[in-house]
């Protein structure tokens, strides 16, 4: 029964979406009332909410004659796994991807733009709806029957079991890709839409803002996710999926600085960068669904590649044709002075965009290399350290400089300039004496001193400060933490990994650990392996118990680390495996310093984005009265 309703409910929306697309078509060509088009639309997001609430009903009643349900559900499983494993595999996700997709067309019908614009922008968001409703129901349906019907269903991946961080991540991370698709399609829309297109870019702005804030935290959650539950104390791999997400994070933000103060005199920077974003998006979808990397974020292989390439090259091609067209460049202010916030603002994006292009060649050079040579080659994080690493670190100096250049005098920029060159020249003399953390270590806390520096003396310079230059400075500083985390617990973490017997201990640094006893037990049907130890270190002595659990449904074994946080350092230590009669056990035990700053400045950098967009809305106020056909959109500082 949940099954057929469900299927249903995907065909009607599947008929709703391909109804918008008509009526949105017929409003931006005819002048035509828009109110049957916002109805189709609404339809589509209700069919997406219905198919998600019916998967999510037979989730958690245990349907098992739902196929989706028969392949991830459990009796077994907690609740709250059960609900979030609605987005543990491929087809459900893709429910969840529908749905936020939808409530992003539906808002965009609904908000105060040019009627054209928002009319062949809601063209664009409604076809690429059509195409992700045909995905599913035609390649991916959850609520195909199952004969005969299992008892039980295995449960999700245990690694999804494994940390609360399943129910946020995801749909963060989801918000965060299909927000990019607004301003890509009002960059399509701006050629179409003549005079009504030509202020695209404020209208897209708070768009972009608010899907880059959500992506910044959904990477930095994954991020987070990875380090409490993969067991091997890292926080990011260069892993194809994850890079997946840093692309478009990348070209959405050098989009919101070329998008300053409207763009008008960076049209094609502008367009280029937000169509770009939302390719990326659709290029990391491909990687993720097709089975085309191997990865521990990606799904298995399925029937979505090809129809995913395909719909990633109609996209590309479709954004080519649109965006290619002659259009009279708006009058620019001229040459910029070499010291200047429009020439930091240019070097900004061209450094992003050459980061963006690094790791995307890096990404998918194995899948490139493999149909000409019959082997996939393997691309390291030594590639990345050599050649993205660098280019970060020049973008972390820019962020230090652009603030002082908002003062149109030089010589006031230079002094401006002065106390935080000195205190990151500084920063470098005395990391480097005291313990030589390596050259691009020592670079990276060198730029953050700087970027900090510079950051607290506008602050204290300027007590009333726009609201986007609080978001930008939060936005910063929040980079600059991330840069010392990250740099900090490269160039200082230390790590051993032993077999130890019951009353031996293993010593990294000034941390000890004595293993206790190992005992195993059944917890809900899986079996756990427990590993009892003394941790020492900094004078105090603590319990940490690390764990391995077998899943045999899956026949999978997780880790589960111990990890103590501290504001300094985490000790993390993790069970890698045990000797049948218990009296020994492999243990690794490592020391992260300022790894806790890499989350605070992903937070901080989240905030910031937050901060942009309710200074966005504050200022929105409403111009003179004009005809309802020649209404300019309302205007979004920067």
């Amino acid at each position: 029964m949940l099954g057929d309703l469900g299927t249903a409910s995907l065909t009607v929306g599947l008929f709703s979406a391909v109804l918008a697309v008509l009526l949105w078509l017929r409003v931006a060509l005819l002048g035509a009332a828009s109110r049957p088009a916002r109805l189709a639309s609404a339809g589509a997001l209700l069919a997406a909410a219905a198919a998600c609430g019916l998967l999510e009903a037979a989730l958690v009643g245990h349907d098992f004659s739902v196929r989706f349900v028969a392949e991830n559900g459990g009796r077994h499983v907690p609740v709250y796994y059960t609900i979030t494993s609605l987005w543990s595999a491929m087809d459900g996700s893709l429910l969840l991807w529908l749905l936020i997709l939808c409530g992003y067309g539906a808002l965009l019908a609904r908000r105060r733009a040019p009627d054209r614009l928002r009319a062949y922008a809601m063209v664009v968001v409604s076809v690429v709806t059509t195409l992700f409703f045909a995905l599913s129901a035609f390649a991916a349906d959850p609520f195909q029957a199952v004969h005969p019907v299992p008892l039980d269903g295995p449960g999700p991946n245990p690694l999804l079991q494994q940390h609360p961080a399943m129910g946020v991540h995801p749909p963060l991370l989801y918000a965060g890709y299909l927000g990019m698709v607004i301003p890509f399609a009002l960059a399509l829309a701006a050629p179409l839409a003549g005079r009504a297109g030509r202020d695209w870019v404020r209208v897209a702005r708070p768009w972009a803002v608010a899907a880059w804030a959500t992506l910044t935290a959904g990477i930095a959650v994954g991020a987070w996710w990875s380090y409490a539950v993969l067991g091997w104390g890292g926080y990011w791999a260069w892993d194809p999926v994850e890079n997946a997400s840093l692309l478009p994070w990348l070209t959405a933000t050098a989009f919101l600085h070329t998008s300053l103060g409207g763009g008008r005199s960076r049209e094609r920077w502008n367009t280029t960068l937000a169509c770009g974003s939302f390719l990326l998006v659709l290029l990391g979808t491909f990687l993720t669904r097709s089975g085309a990397v191997a990865s521990v974020h990606a799904f298995t292989e399925s029937p979505l590649g090809p129809l995913l390439l395909g719909f990633v090259l109609l996209a590309v091609l479709s954004a080519t044709v649109l965006t290619g067209r002659n259009r009279p460049a708006p009058p620019g202010p001229g040459r910029a002075p070499l010291l200047s916030r429009r020439t930091a603002v240019l070097v900004n994006a061209v450094l992003l965009v050459t980061v963006a292009a690094v790791v995307l060649i890096g990404t998918v050079l194995p899948l490139l290399t493999e149909p000409l040579t019959g082997a996939r080659s393997s691309v390291g994080p030594g590639y990345y350290q050599r050649t993205a690493v660098p280019l970060a670190v020049v973008l972390l100096l820019l962020a230090g400089v652009t603030p002082a250049l908002w003062v149109r005098d030089r010589a006031t920029a230079l002094r401006r300039l002065a106390l935080p060159g000195i205190v990151g020249l500084a920063t470098v003399a005395t990391v480097g004496l005291l313990s030589r953390p390596g050259p691009a270590a020592l670079t990276a806390f060198g730029a953050a001193a700087f970027v900090l520096t510079g950051l607290l003396t506008e602050v204290t310079a300027r007590r009333r400060r726009p609201g986007r230059a609080w978001a930008a400075a939060l936005a910063h500083a929040g980079l600059a933490l991330v840069a010392v985390g990250v740099a900090g617990s490269s160039a200082y973490g230390q790590a051993d990994e032993r077999t130890v017997r019951v009353g031996e201990t293993l010593r990294v640094s000034d941390v000890s650990v004595r293993l206790v006893s190992v005992h195993r037990s059944l917890d809900e049907g899986r079996m756990v392996v427990r590993a009892t130890t003394e941790l020492s270190g900094s004078g105090t002595t603590r319990t940490a118990t690390p764990a391995l659990r077998y899943d045999p449904a899956r026949d999978t074994a997780v880790t589960v680390p111990a990890i103590s946080s501290g504001p300094r350092r985490d000790t993390y230590l993790t069970l890698i495996a045990v000797a049948e009669d218990g009296g020994s056990a492999t243990l690794r035990l490592a020391v992260n310093p300022l790894v806790g700053l890499i989350w605070l400045g992903g937070a901080l950098i989240t905030v910031g984005g937050l901060t942009a967009l309710a200074g966005t809305a504050r200022s929105r106020r409403p111009r003179r009265t004009e005809p309802a056909d020649r209404r300019e959109p309302v205007g979004v500082p920067a």
